[in-house]
């Protein structure tokens, strides 16, 4: 069953419901729960933590991977994969965000937001906001512990914004070949380009990926695309 609005947003108007009608917080979620469609709130958790596109995504992915998970802004993109990423101690990986686009503590808000609290598990997920991020930065953090990782980053447009960095297509050409060698997955959030906006289709598709510097996006093994709160996903012939 699908939710009218994600998980934190039904828990934000449950708050609100119950200041408004002066009712304890369970029961506002309960009420809200039934206005889904569940039986109470217990229900409609455990539904959704199982039909969750990242469920999906992550019962798709294999060791070696590299996925592309592509939106415009305000569609979910960047929520999808820290989902993914918090996921990842469930499928026996290890976690990794690495954000060129938010800090530590807004990262940190949007597991929040989510209802996830990856900083609790027993190898909890890590964290980068640095500024020097980039593929070297990125496979030096995992080099004493690079098996099995699950790696999401935020956001591949922003790879080579440094001029010491080098060229985006040769940053993606050595995340894939660690992803291969260390069986890794590596998750490359990427902006859709504005004339997407334009067209007719109700979907993005690999073509409209924001490229301001050349890339071979055959590397990616599967693609993601979000829109209206619809996600479609690719696998690369």
């Amino acid at each position: 069953m699908r939710l009218s609005a994600p998980i934190y947003k039904l828990k934000r108007q449950a708050k609100l419901l119950a200041r408004e009608r002066g009712i304890r917080l369970h029961e506002a979620l309960h009420q809200i729960a039934i206005k889904e469609g569940f039986k109470g709130w217990s229900h409609l958790a455990s539904s959704y933590s199982k039909a969750t596109p990242a469920t999906e995504i992550m019962s798709q992915h294999n060791s070696g991977d590299m996925v592309l998970i592509g939106a415009r802004p305000g569609h979910g993109k960047t929520l999808l994969g820290l989902e993914l990423a918090a996921l990842a101690g469930k499928n026996s990986r290890k976690g990794h965000v690495f954000s060129l686009d938010y800090n530590d503590a807004d990262v940190w808000d949007r597991f929040e937001k989510l209802g996830l609290d990856p900083s609790g598990h027993d190898d909890p997920l890590v964290v980068d906001t640095s500024d020097h991020i980039c593929a070297a930065h990125i496979i030096g953090r995992l080099a004493n512990k690079p098996d099995r990782s699950f790696i999401v980053v935020d956001y591949l447009q922003l790879l080579d914004q440094r001029r010491s960095n080098p060229r985006l297509d040769e940053q993606v050409k050595s995340l894939k070949k660690f992803a291969i060698e260390c069986g890794a997955v590596v998750v490359l959030i990427a902006q859709i380009d504005r004339a997407f906006e334009l067209s007719p289709s109700n979907m993005p598709t690999i073509a409209d990926v924001r490229l301001p510097n050349p890339l071979d996006l055959s590397l990616f093994d599967k693609r993601c695309f979000l829109h209206e709160g619809q996600i479609q996903i690719d696998v690369a012939a």
